[in-house]
């Protein structure tokens, strides 16, 4: 259980209530930490935002994203 209680739909604006609507679509079902987040309409934009480019990522080929985590372990000097 949350130390913040999150936004009911009864609650909600129409922009959140749309959100509940597509996470309920697609997960069967609203989770706790988006409820927490619907506090703040601006993080809850941008953590849609975020979803949506992460579920679109096998738009890149497979060997881009190989270079990518190789380029990325040399600058943090991780031994890979």
């Amino acid at each position: 259980m949350p130390r913040i209680a999150g936004i009911q739909p009864s609650q909600a604006n129409l922009f959140t209530r749309f959100v509940y609507w597509m996470v309920k679509r697609q997960l069967g079902r609203v989770i706790e930490p988006l409820k927490v987040t619907a506090h703040s309409r601006g993080l809850l934009a941008g953590m849609g935002r975020m979803e949506s480019a992460q579920q679109k990522m096998h738009a890149a080929p497979g060997t881009l994203k190989e270079l990518a985590s190789i380029k990325v372990a040399t600058l943090i000097g991780c031994p890979f």
